[in-house]
């Protein structure tokens, strides 16, 4: 199965190559003071849909722009890594779906910024590596949610430890609700366990099997039940029975030939 995980460029370029995009988009918004936060996501409205595609892209200060590009560098190498046939579709729709649930769930308000796809990854890798019960990517998992695994409180309106409103809780929940989604719905047969001994076939009988039947049902070991002989004549007579008629004829000693003495 290890040969599934294979460090490629693609781990470095992919997630690297996206976080200087960010900051290339940032650059320009200040530079040529442009106001991106208009094209981000504004619920229930036909413009605010434009936001399902470039509010991954747009933040509103050097802070904000920051504190996504760290989890972004660290959760898509993982990605790229560990889900290298899944990544460009957990990406892009990731990115669709997300902020489709926002468009619908969210506040009157812009949301902007990639915190959206963060949420995604993190749900995804993390219940993934749960579903496909691989040691390798279980402890993936676990890694992630060490290290992440206080995002969960900004799931929610109002968290405690932010107190922030211009958080935007609905865009990480919907970022969340669709990791699940995917991790569910795409499936990794390339990490299921290949069945090595014979309990783990699918077909497999306990009944059939001679170590099981030195088991009673309470669980005690017992002799193997004993296997009754045949009769001898019975036996003997299996052998010799034919469907063929036989007819015997009697011939008189016409030679009056006497019996041999004893």
């Amino acid at each position: 199965m290890d040969k599934n995980f294979k460090f490629t460029n693609a781990v470095i370029g992919l997630p690297l190559f996206f976080v200087l995009f960010l900051w290339f988009v940032y650059w320009i918004q200040i530079r040529f003071d442009f106001d991106f936060i208009e094209n981000g996501i504004l619920p229930r409205t036909l413009s605010g849909l434009q936001g399902v595609i470039f509010s991954p892209f747009v933040h509103s200060d050097l802070n904000h722009l920051y504190n996504n590009s760290i989890p972004l560098l660290v959760l898509l190498a993982a990605l790229q890594f560990f889900y290298s046939k899944l990544s460009l579709k957990v990406i892009v729709y990731g990115v669709l779906f997300s902020g489709t649930i926002t468009w619908i769930i969210g506040r009157d308000s812009y949301h902007i910024g990639a915190s959206g796809l963060i949420y995604v990854l993190f749900s995804f890798i993390f219940f993934k590596g749960i579903f496909t019960k691989y040691y390798r990517l279980v402890a993936l998992s676990l890694t992630v949610i060490m290290m992440y695994g206080g995002m969960i409180w900004y799931v929610f309106p109002n968290p405690e430890t932010s107190g922030d409103d211009k958080i935007s809780w609905e865009g990480h929940l919907a970022g969340l609700i669709t990791g699940l989604f995917l991790a569910l719905y795409y499936q990794t047969p390339e990490f299921k366990k290949v069945p090595k001994y014979d309990w783990e076939m699918p077909d497999y009988n306990p009944v059939n099997d001679k170590f099981m039947q030195r088991f009673d049902e309470k669980g005690n070991f017992v002799n193997p039940p004993k296997i009754e002989e045949e009769d001898e004549f019975n036996g003997f007579s299996n052998y010799y029975i034919s469907s063929q008629e036989v007819n015997y004829e009697v011939v008189a000693n016409e030679k009056n030939e006497s019996k041999p003495e004893p």
